[in-house]
């Protein structure tokens, strides 16, 4: 079906922190689709009168039109878990992960949890996701079937770990192998789904699993590898301990070829130097995950580091330990890392995340991150047609802060800080409203 939505679009075609035109805003302009495609582009003065009358019409004159937001790393299986009190990682995990985990052994359970996911997702505008599941086969089978019937671009994968964590929570290496590639076979690349291979982190899986990992990697090179890296000390000196061969924490996936342009590691916190050089001489990817971070007190991500090796990045709310499925809330959080950093190592010289790189990351940037800037995170012919419909100004607070605001970048950063799911007025799928 053709259909023509008139406003204002507003997308990125760079990183803004890169290129000085990146950023893309076009007031009355209308975005023409077809079929669930980005068919073309026309400021509405230029519009002839049978585009007026071949097309179905969506006036959204005085609002945003917005890539739909690309979270890059989200639990869904710890949805109920959201908000859960006062502990660090391992200890959160132990206490509230695996045994609300355990649940997902149920496929009705699975589905209902899926389902909430995904309308959850949909309600704060987030259109793309890399997915954990739950180590159950059925948490996957679920999920991929609750997507597909909403025809949403998403990439999950099974839980591998096969130790460190309870009985009723662990596989074996073959026994996840095999599950692993039986969903790649059902799943992967079927519509607008894909997979990822997802050791969970390095601490929950023996050598020889993580070796699985990488054998189903070389089997099928087009998949994701997605995995935890560097998010807590405690962590990283648990891993060391269990690896002593390996050079570092990256060392332990670099060693079971798990380092590919398609590997996104959620967190990296406290890196080493080589361990940066290493995500950026392969081209991995990165997921900063803000909330999360500052909730369960893991530290200060460091993407000005990531952004001199020229290192992809997304955005990823990371639900559960995040406390928010909401992109904008996430963005929030994000400066408010940049400047705790600034604060805390002005030795670095460290600057705020501007909101022109903020909402790049939360669209082009987190499709980088993901190998889907061909599809995604613009709203330019040939693209997907994901988007969201976008009121900056909705709340009485947040109207008179934007009678002040003197420039694009200012209501961007209202947005940004005073922004919650009420702005997303609407969210298209392929052109199809949700």
């Amino acid at each position: 079906m053709q259909k023509a939505f008139h406003g204002t679009l507003l997308y990125f075609k760079a990183d803004p922190n890169q290129t000085d035109d990146a950023l893309v805003h076009l007031p009355n302009h209308v975005l023409f689709t077809n079929n669930g495609i980005i068919e073309k582009v026309k400021a509405y003065t230029e519009v002839s009168a049978t585009e007026k009358s071949n097309y179905q019409w969506y006036n959204f004159k005085d609002q945003w039109i917005v890539p739909g937001f690309i979270d890059t790393h989200i639990h869904y299986p710890q949805t109920e878990m959201i908000g859960a009190y006062g502990e660090a990682l391992l200890e959160w995990l132990e206490k509230y992960t695996f045994p609300t985990e355990r649940k997902f052994e149920d496929y009705a359970y699975a589905k209902e949890i899926s389902s909430f996911f995904l309308n959850e997702l949909l309600k704060n505008g987030t259109t793309t996701a890399l997915v954990f599941g739950s180590v159950h086969k059925n948490s996957v089978e679920a999920f991929f079937e609750e997507a597909e019937q909403r025809n949403l671009r998403m990439i999950c994968g099974k839980v591998m770990m096969d130790r460190n964590a309870p009985e009723y929570l662990v596989d074996t290496p073959e026994s996840s192998y095999k599950e692993s590639k039986e969903l790649i076979e059902k799943w992967h690349n079927k519509g607008r789904l894909s997979y990822a291979v997802t050791p969970r982190f390095a601490i929950t899986s023996t050598q020889k699993q993580l070796e699985k990992a990488g054998q189903l990697l070389l089997e099928y090179p087009d998949v994701y590898l997605h995995t935890h890296l560097s998010e807590n000390q405690n962590e990283i000196a648990f891993t060391k301990e269990l690896f002593p061969e390996a050079k570092n924490y990256l060392g332990v996936y670099k060693q079971a070829n798990l380092l590919t342009k398609k590997s996104v590691f959620a967190h990296c916190i406290h890196l080493e130097n080589e361990e940066w050089k290493d995500l950026a001489n392969h081209n991995c990817s990165i997921a900063f995950c803000p909330t999360s971070n500052l909730f369960l007190g893991s530290g200060l991500f460091n993407l000005e580091k990531a952004e001199e090796l020229n290192i992809h990045v997304g955005m990823g709310t990371d639900v559960g330990a995040g406390t928010s499925f909401n992109m904008l809330n996430t963005l929030n959080e994000a400066y408010k890392v940049t400047q705790l950093r600034k604060g805390l190592f002005p030795e670095d010289n460290q600057k705020s995340l501007s909101p022109l790189k903020a909402f790049y990351l939360a669209t082009l940037g987190g499709a980088k991150a993901l190998s889907l800037e061909d599809q995604i995170g613009k709203l330019e012919p040939g693209m997907e047609a994901d988007f969201n419909i976008i009121d900056p100004a909705v709340s009485p607070l947040q109207k008179l802060r934007m009678k002040s605001v003197k420039t694009l970048e200012e209501a961007l950063f209202g947005l940004q800080i005073l922004g919650n799911s009420e702005n997303i007025i609407a969210t298209f799928v392929m052109g199809k409203s949700n």
